[in-house]
């Protein structure tokens, strides 16, 4: 095992924990009925909850 391998690993997992906190504060707006920002077409949009997808579910 070389040492870049561990590395990546790691940022393997980071991202992974990143992408499901992500995944989890953009499912709770949805449910509370709040509003998320996001950035489309070089604009900032704002998503009512009504407009904010459901989370698919999970194996």
């Amino acid at each position: 095992m070389n040492e870049s391998e561990p590395r990546k690993l790691l940022s393997t997992k980071i991202d992974a924990g990143v992408k499901a906190a992500v995944a989890a504060a953009i499912e709770r707006h949805r449910k509370l009925g709040e509003s998320i920002a996001v950035w489309q077409d070089g604009k900032v949009i704002i998503l009512t909850a009504d407009r904010i997808p459901p989370m698919p579910k999970q194996k």
